[in-house]
């Protein structure tokens, strides 16, 4: 299986913390050595770092590991490849253009019959099932809301319906973006923790790493981080159950089912 790591914040936060501890996931601490990949949202475009390489040895995920790139939205992942070979092409996250607006995906988990979704006009690059279901969910929302999206409420609730569809098929993590809203699906783990003011001292579990976000933060900071796997080891994490679903908007919880 994969690992996801994402975030939402009211305020361009860099992700440099967490993603150390999930660097560190991609082949040394974990198996997840298939590659690694990880968007950023500044504004209306996204900014994308990926590579083909085990994210623990790879010079790229260390520069982005030490670089402090700011943004509200982030969507990270580290690939243990079951569908589809190794190659960038097959690196999560996956973004598409819908309602001019871009759309950014990661998927934990492995699906069966996948090839039977359906893509409509959103065409798979890469041979995995993963991007095959971001795929089918675009082509889905196409089709039923053609000119626009619907409300918000509406929206979350037939993203949620199509995940509860695909985790029929299969294991359906998934961590997906339009760079406002971050919308997070769990069928067998995810986990999420929001961190306000009074901000205190974070470890990380994954490597010997702390730091004091009370030293990085103003008291209206909200950040909230999403990984497969609780990163740090002093902090209390949620569980989500199977089934449910959470979206999150400037690091609150809007929706949740």
């Amino acid at each position: 299986m994969c690992e996801l790591l994402g975030m939402s914040a009211n305020v361009p936060t860099d992700i440099c913390f967490s993603f150390k501890g999930l660097r560190e996931r991609g082949g040394n601490t974990g198996p997840h050595k298939d590659g690694w990949g990880i968007a950023f949202y500044q504004g209306k475009g996204v900014n994308t770092f990926k590579d083909a390489q085990a994210s623990h040895l790879s010079e790229v995920a260390k520069l982005v590991s030490d670089y402090p790139m700011k943004s509200d939205v982030v969507v990270g992942h580290v690939r243990q490849a079951n569908r589809g070979r190794i190659a960038l092409e097959n690196t999560h996250p996956f973004t598409r253009e819908l309602w001019g607006r871009y759309w950014t995906y990661a998927h934990n988990g492995q699906l069966n019959d996948y090839k039977s979704l359906r893509q409509g006009r959103f065409k798979t690059v890469g041979t995995t099932d993963s991007e095959h279901a971001f795929c089918f969910i675009l082509s889905e929302l196409a089709a039923r809301y053609a000119e626009k999206p619907p409300a918000r409420k509406q929206l979350f609730r037939f993203i949620k319906k199509l995940s509860d569809q695909l985790k029929q098929q299969g294991v359906f993590n998934l961590l997906l973006s339009d760079g406002d809203y971050l919308f997070c699906y769990c069928s067998t783990k995810l986990h999420w923790i929001t961190r306000r003011a009074p901000f205190g001292m974070a470890q990380l579990s994954d490597v010997d790493v702390d730091i004091d976000f009370s030293q990085e933060t103003t008291p209206d900071d909200v950040v909230t981080v999403i990984a497969t796997l609780p990163l740090t080891t002093n902090e209390h994490w949620h569980a989500m159950k199977p089934g449910e679903a959470c979206l999150f908007k400037a690091g609150e919880k809007v929706e949740f089912g």
